[in-house]
C-alpha cells in the first residue's frame, strides 16, 4: 500500500480543491471506448469536457467534433489547460501508470481505465504521487456504481441474505478476437481475460466482502496465436502473450471466499454471472460489466425466488468521472477510488502469480469495504 489514509468508501480523505462550478475534463485516448465516455460525460451537467488528445491527430479531431468538444490535440496541450481538473486516461493498459504519473505531475486528478497499472509498485507509486501532489486517482470499472450492482449491495448491506459468506463468478467466452477489429492488446501483457474482465468481477466482490487476503489459482492457454475475425484486418494472425483461462479461489480478510473463472477459450459463452450466498439466502447479481439489471434472491425455506428490482443510476461509463468531480468539489471520498482499484490489481496479480507458482499467494494490500451509494444518486442532476 501507499500509506494513503482511506475512509469507508476506499477513497482518500482529502478536502475539496477550493474551486467552484462545473469541473473541467480532458480525455487522453480517442479509441473505441472513448465514444461511450464522451457520450455520457458531455451530458452530465456537473462536467465540462474541454479537450480530446490522441497520438493520432485525426482521431482526436474526429472524436472532438463528434461530441462537440471545443479543443483537440496533444497530451502536452491538454495538460497545459488550467481549467481541466480531471484527465480521463483511456490509453492502452501498458501505459496506464506512466500516463497517470504524467497527469498527476501536471497537478490534475486522474480517472483511469482499468487496470490501474500492470504491477503493484507502479500502482502504489501512482497513488503516492497523487497524494503528495494533493490530487486524486480514481479508476474503472464504474459499472459497480450502476443501479444493478448498487441495488444488490444495498440488499446485502441490509441483511437480505444474512451474513455473506461465499461467491461464485463466471466469465467464459471464445475471445474478443472474434469481433474486435484490433484485438492484439487484449491478448498482450496486462490484458487477457484476467486483467481485461477480472476487474469487473473482483471489484464487485470487494464491494460485497471487503479486502481479499490470499489467492490460489490455475491457468491455461488454448492457442499460441489468434486470428482477427472482423474489420479491415480480418484474417491477420497475432501472438497470444498471456494465459487465456484463469480459475481462482480468493480468500477475504473477513473469512469469506469466492471461486472465480475468467476465460477467452470457451466455445459456449457464459458471462456476467455473480452469485453471493449468505447465512439466510443467495443473491444472483446482474452482469457486473453493465450498469443495470435486476437481481434474484433465493431464501432458505422458500420455494420460489424473489426479484430485486434495480433502482438508481443507469448511466454508463463516465459515471465514475462524475462521482470523482463531485468528490473534488465537496471534499468527500470518490467511490471508484484508486485505493480500491489498486487492491483489485493486487488481487489479480496474486491470481496470476498463484497460477504460475501453483502456490497460495498473499495479496499485497488491503482496503476498506466501500459503502453502497444512495438510491437517489443521479449523474444527470446539476449539483455544482
Amino acid at each position: 500500500m501507499t500509506g494513503v489514509e482511506t475512509d469507508a468508501t476506499g477513497g482518500t480523505g482529502r478536502t475539496g480543491t477550493g474551486r467552484t462550478g462545473r469541473v473541467g475534463v480532458g480525455v487522453v485516448g480517442a479509441g473505441v471506448i472513448s465514444g461511450t465516455y464522451l457520450e455520457n460525460m458531455t451530458r452530465f451537467p456537473d462536467l465540462e469536457v474541454l479537450f480530446v488528445a490522441d497520438l493520432i491527430a485525426d482521431r482526436a479531431r474526429s472524436r472532438a467534433e463528434e461530441y462537440g468538444v471545443p479543443r483537440h490535440g496533444t497530451v502536452e496541450e491538454l495538460l497545459a489547460i488550467d481549467e481541466i481538473e480531471i484527465v480521463v486516461n483511456l490509453t492502452i493498459p501498458a501505459v496506464h501508470a506512466e500516463v497517470g504519473r504524467q497527469i498527476v505531475a501536471a497537478g490534475k486528478s486522474v480517472w483511469s481505465e482499468k487496470p490501474l497499472a500492470l504491477d503493484h509498485t507502479s500502482g502504489s507509486d501512482l497513488l503516492a504521487a497523487a497524494d503528495a501532489a494533493g490530487v486524486r486517482v480514481a479508476c474503472a470499472p464504474d459499472t459497480v456504481l450502476g443501479a444493478g450492482i448498487q441495488s444488490a449491495m444495498r440488499a446485502i448491506a441490509r441483511g437480505d441474505i444474512g451474513e455473506p459468506l461465499t461467491a461464485t463468478t463466471l466469465f467464459h467466452v471464445p475471445g474478443p478476437d472474434a469481433w474486435h477489429p484490433d484485438p492484439e492488446f487484449l491478448f498482450a501483457k496486462g490484458a487477457g481475460p484476467l486483467f481485461d474482465m477480472g476487474p469487473y468481477y473482483v471489484t464487485t466482490l470487494v464491494h460485497a466482502f471487503g479486502a481479499a487476503s490470499s489467492v490460489s489459482a490455475v491457468s491455461s492457454t488454448s492457442r499460441t496465436t489468434r486470428s482477427i475475425g472482423s474489420g479491415p484486418r480480418a484474417g491477420t494472425e497475432f501472438p497470444v502473450e498471456v494465459p487465456t483461462h484463469h480459475a481462482a479461489l480468493i480468500s477475504f480478510e473477513g473469512g469469506q471466499s469466492a471461486q472465480s473463472t475468467f476465460s477467452f477459450q470457451n466455445a459456449l459463452p457464459r458471462m456476467g454471472f455473480v452469485e453471493i450466498s449468505g447465512t439466510e439466502g443467495t443473491i444472483v447479481l446482474p452482469d457486473p460489466n453493465t450498469f443495470e439489471g435486476d437481481s434474484t434472491i433465493w431464501r432458505f425455506g422458500q420455494d420460489e425466488p424473489s426479484t430485486l428490482t434495480a433502482a438508481g443510476s443507469t448511466y454508463g461509463r463516465g459515471s465514475g468521472v462524475l462521482d470523482l468531480a463531485r468528490a473534488l468539489r465537496g471534499g468527500d471520498a470518490e467511490r471508484a477510488s484508486g485505493a480500491v482499484a489498486s487492491h483489485v490489481l493486487d488481487v489479480l496479480l496474486a491470481v496470476s502469480e498463484a497460477a504460475e507458482s501453483r502456490s497460495v499467494v498473499e495479496v499485497a494490500s488491503t482496503v476498506a469495504k466501500p459503502q453502497p451509494l444512495a438510491e437517489a444518486w443521479d449523474p444527470s442532476e446539476a449539483t455544482l
